[in-house]
């Protein structure tokens, strides 16, 4: 009896130790996961450690999103990224976390997403080493189509080695970003999660034509198509939006309540860029990292910028909360103002010089005598390779 007694206290004992408590998170590359409706959208994750901070980074092929807060533990994770007001807020699974991705839409509406993620795995979709058994490098003439039956047309650009593939899409109004996947069998895969986009794509090469779904967020879905075409082009992008009639104007408060004015001293007698923007949205994050250092650069040779800034959230100080940690971000030194609400219909109410806002960003480029000579709708960021050194 002393005996079955004595064997239970050391199997009790045993079992403690074996569960005593979550194991340390390792450092390297973790393979998170977002579930989407259409599906599981990977994308792989660094975690570095140093001392007791913790420094988390997505990865989208050649993309590093380095996530400015991170907090870590030995059972839970906080991921957030305040310029676009996005969350990753986890605990302990396994090895592994295990959460919910939220992500901040507009009028404050969010999208709430499963989300895990298992150490030591350097996998995005899979991990075959076979050798691949399509290309799909090249540029492609592509069609979306949304599930109300309206078209919209791209170009797509995919560098291919072995089963992996980088590349993107490119629109009228942008492109897609860094997409980064794999192909398996007739089967091409792709994803991206950037802190605001979370894409995923799907197609089968079937006839030299791909065919398949693209899934962002928690609802939207276009079926897609493309067949391979080296000359497939887009409309000019200085064709998109026209100027109502001879002048432009704008009068819209700074973020410290301020009303700033075309009319006023600072812009008079200055060459002008005049960028439609907002903090939500990862074209217009690619178009600042570039504009704020060529603002430094040239501003003392007569450049003037401004940034009108449409944001998702309508209630004042959330936007300036919004607009500032964007400003943050890319250390912008040109006056950003509040001019209302991310919607394409409701911007395009407030802009009346314009005849529509039919992109986030759209760029005016306003001469010394205050004409409009040029306005660009989109940027084509450094996910599009030579576009975007073109530029």
């Amino acid at each position: 009896m002393k005996m079955n007694i004595l064997l239970a206290g050391l199997s009790l004992c045993l079992a403690l130790s074996a569960c005593g408590g979550p194991k340390p998170v390792s450092p390297g590359t973790w393979r998170a996961v977002i579930e989407l409706p259409g599906g599981e959208l990977p994308v792989s994750m660094q975690l570095e450690q140093t001392g007791d901070n913790w420094v988390a980074t997505f990865i989208n092929g050649a993309e590093r999103v380095r996530v400015p807060a991170t907090t870590i533990s030995t059972e839970a994770m906080t991921l957030a990224l305040p310029a676009f007001n996005t969350r990753i807020d986890a605990t302990r699974d396994g090895d592994g976390f295990a959460g919910t991705l939220t992500l901040v839409k507009r009028g404050g509406k969010q999208q709430m997403m499963p989300f895990r993620a298992e150490p030591n795995n350097t996998r995005r979709f899979v991990a075959s080493t076979a050798e691949a058994a399509i290309s799909v490098a090249g540029r492609w003439e592509v069609e979306f189509t949304d599930d109300d039956g309206d078209e919209s047309i791209a170009v797509g650009e995919f560098e291919q080695d072995g089963n992996t593939v980088q590349g993107t899409f490119l629109t009228p109004t942008g492109d897609y970003r860094f997409l980064a996947g794999e192909v398996d069998g007739d089967r091409l895969q792709l994803s991206t999660f950037d802190g605001s986009h979370a894409f995923l794509f799907s197609a089968r090469l079937v006839d030299d034509e791909l065919a398949g779904d693209f899934w962002s967020g928690t609802s939207w879905h276009e079926s897609w198509s493309a067949r391979r075409n080296e000359n497939a082009s887009l409309p000019d992008a200085y064709s998109l939006t026209q100027l109502v009639g001879d002048n432009f104007e704008f009068e819209f408060p700074d973020t410290r309540g301020r009303t700033v004015s075309f009319a006023d001293e600072r812009f008079q007698g200055k060459v002008i860029l005049v960028t439609l923007a907002g903090s939500w949205c990862p074209n217009c994050h690619d178009e600042a990292a570039f504009l704020s250092p060529f603002y430094k650069k040239y501003r003392d040779q007569g450049l003037e910028m401004v940034g009108l800034m449409f944001e998702h959230m309508e209630d004042f100080d959330d936007a300036v909360r919004q607009i500032n940690a964007f400003r943050d971000k890319f250390e912008i030194e040109y006056p950003l103002l509040v001019a209302g609400s991310s919607d394409k219909t409701s911007a395009s109410r407030t802009m009346k010089t314009l005849d529509r806002v039919y992109s986030f960003p759209t760029s005016v480029f306003i001469d010394r005598e205050g004409k409009v000579r040029r306005i660009h709708t989109g940027f084509t960021g450094p996910g599009t390779g030579q576009h975007y050194q073109e530029l």
